[in-house]
Formats: C-alpha cells, structure tokens, sequence
C-alpha cells in the first residue's frame, strides 16, 4: 500500500519563515581575583621584605659608588658644555671630525697645565699664604689707626682679625682648601686622579657624542621621535651654552682678579684666582664671594689695598652683569636668583662645592624643559 505524505501547511501570514537563531553560548563568569595578600599572608610579606632588602642593596651599592657616578655626570655635563665649542670651529670652516680632534688636544694640553704648572703653583702660594697672613696681621695690628677703630666698633674689628689669624694658621684649612680645589673632597693624589678619569671620560664621550645621541633617540617610538629629537637638540644646545658661558664668565673673573691682586701686592694672588675660578661658576652668589674674600685678604695687607680692590671689584660686577654676560651668555636660559640660592644650597649640602657647581646647571636644564616642553603644551590646549 502506498502512502502518500501529506502537503505542508502553508505558513501563516505574518509568522516567520524561518525558526529562530539559536542562542550564543554565555561566557562563563570570570572569577574575582584575591589579593595575595589574603591569598598568602606569607608570600606577600616575604616579596615586601624581599623587595626592601634589594633597594637597601641598591642603595648602599650606588653610595659605594657615589663618587664615580659624580665623575660620569662631571664628564657628561662637560661634553656638552664643550659641544658649543666644536660647533664654533665647525661655523669657522672646520669639519666636525677635526674639530673634535682639537677640543681633545686643547683637553690634553689643558691637563698637562694643569699638572705641570697650577699644582706645583697652588702648593706654592698655599706655603706662602700660611706665612704672609700671620705676618700681615701682625703688621696690621701695629698701625697706629687699628686700636682706634677697634674701639670704635667695639672689640668686632680686633675679633674679626684675630679669627683670621686663627683660620690661617689652622692645617685644617689649608687642607680643606687644597682637597676643595684639586680634589673635590677628596686628597691631592685622588683629585688628580678624578681629574684625568674625567678628562679621559670627556674625551670618550666628546668622540662618541652624536653615536650616542642617536643610540638614545630610537630608544623613542618613531611616531614621537622627530619632536622628541627637536625638543632634546633644543634644550642640549642651550644647556651648552648656559655650562660654556658660565666658564667663561669665571675664566674672565679668574684672570681679573689675579692682575688686580698682583697689582695692588695681595699675597697669594694666584692662589685667590683659581679660587674665584671655581667659585664664580656659581652664578648670582659666586663674584659677590669672591669681592669679599678678596677685599678682606686686600684689607688687611693694605686699607688702600682693600679700598681699591673693593671698588675696582665693584665696578667689575657691574660690568659683568651689564655687559659680559648678556654677550656670553646670549640666548642662554637665564636662572632665577632664588633657584640659584635654592640649588646652590642643596648642592653644597650633599657634595660640597662641586655640588653646588653642578646643581645649578640640572636646575637650568630642568627650567629649559618647563620652558620648552611642559608651557607651550599649556597654551596649546
């Protein structure tokens, strides 16, 4: 017998022709994550212990190396302040290679001065400062017009005298301002040895410094590295020559003090000059310095002496600050006084005089990058 399948039902009008997609599978419900800490109390206070006991490390290990990494900034921040110089020579017609060559001969050359003729010098005058200040505060004393003006100021100008007598024929000072000078806290050997580490690191980094600047450029993300390298070129060109005019403001300073002392018959004139070297690379506070120390030392090996060296000194500064640096310095970032005293201050604390010398440069690189970087940003938005 046959049978026969029976026709399908048309549809209904208006149901759907076609059954309904099936449902998509429901992810199953993440599980909260617990902390570690209420996971394993132990664990989490061991990686904490663990993780304190590494910075301690790291902290002891980079104070055990404290003094090397000083040497490396001194060198770094030396290779760019001399990087004004080699564009100098490269605007005067000479190619970057061989102005390189000669910035490392004048390094070189500058070295063995410096062991041939300032260390033999520096010994020198220290020896006859210990013996001429005594001398002529005892001469001093003698004047006829000394015991009227210490009356008259009450005893303060005998006490002040008396405390320089003291303070030159301390050892202490005489060492402390050797190790200042040559070694930077440290002795005389070891100053001169930082010394040639630094200059030999200099003329390392003077040699490898667009390598190593374009090695530190893709480091950046291509998407961000043409503005990054514009920014960077910008604030180390000015950071150049914020570092390179403050040398030459106190080379200037150096050489000025040492004709005007000689001239009026200071004792240890050469001496005094290379300190006012290194002390007037602190801007703002370092000529003011330098015009007290001076004037004290004139003062009493003269009054006439102390008078000139004063107003001679005074009339200096105005010319530095009129004249001299706006020439030098040019488009240079200029500090704020107070940033100045700020970081001076800060510096000395931690590293002396070095310190102080090197603060004030990061604070100028940190105002280049407000100025450059963080204000135009500010106004863009």
């Amino acid at each position: 017998m046959r049978f026969i399948r029976p026709a399908a039902r048309p549809a209904a009008r208006g149901a759907a022709t076609a059954s309904p997609p099936a449902a998509a599978p429901q992810a199953a419900p993440v599980p909260d994550r617990v902390p570690l800490l209420h996971r394993s109390p132990l664990t989490f206070g061991y990686l904490v212990a663990l993780g304190a006991v590494g910075a301690v490390v790291t902290g002891l290990a980079l104070y055990g190396l404290r003094s090397i990494l000083f040497s490396v900034f001194l060198a770094l921040f030396a290779t760019v302040g001399l990087d004004p110089l080699i564009r100098w020579f490269q605007r005067h017609g000479m190619r970057r290679g061989w102005a390189i060559v000669t910035v490392i001969v004048l390094l070189v050359a500058l070295l063995v001065a410096i062991v041939w003729i300032v260390v033999p010098l520096v010994v020198s005058q220290v020896q006859a400062l210990a013996t001429a200040i005594p001398a002529e505060v005892a001469r001093l004393r003698d004047e006829g017009w000394f015991d009227q003006a210490n009356a008259s100021s009450n005893g303060v100008l005998g006490q002040f005298v008396s405390w320089v007598q003291q303070q030159a024929q301390s050892p202490q000072l005489w060492a402390g301002l050797g190790e200042g000078l040559l070694g930077f806290g440290l002795s005389v050997v070891d100053g001169l040895t930082t010394g040639f580490f630094i200059v030999v690191l200099t003329i390392y980094f003077i040699a490898s410094y667009d390598a190593t600047k374009q090695a530190a450029y893709r480091l950046v993300s291509r998407s961000h590295r043409d503005t990054f390298v514009s920014y960077a070129e910008r604030i180390l060109q000015n950071f150049g020559r914020y570092l390179s005019g403050m040398v030459v403001l106190a080379f200037f300073n150096s050489v000025y003090s040492i004709i005007l002392l000689v001239a009026t018959g200071v004792p240890g004139a050469y001496l005094i000059g290379i300190a006012a070297f290194f002390i007037t690379l602190i801007p703002l506070i370092g000529t003011v310095l330098t015009t007290v120390i001076m004037s004290v030392l004139a003062f009493i090996h003269s009054p006439v002496s102390g008078v000139v060296v004063l107003v001679l000194m005074l009339i200096y500064m105005q010319v530095e600050a009129y004249i001299l640096t706006p020439k030098v310095m040019g488009k240079a970032v200029q500090v704020p006084g107070s940033v100045v005293l700020i970081s001076a201050l800060a510096g000395s604390t931690l590293f002396g005089l070095p310190g102080a010398l090197v603060a004030i440069p990061i604070s100028a690189g940190i105002i280049l990058i407000v100025k450059e970087l963080v204000w135009p940003r500010k106004e863009a938005r």
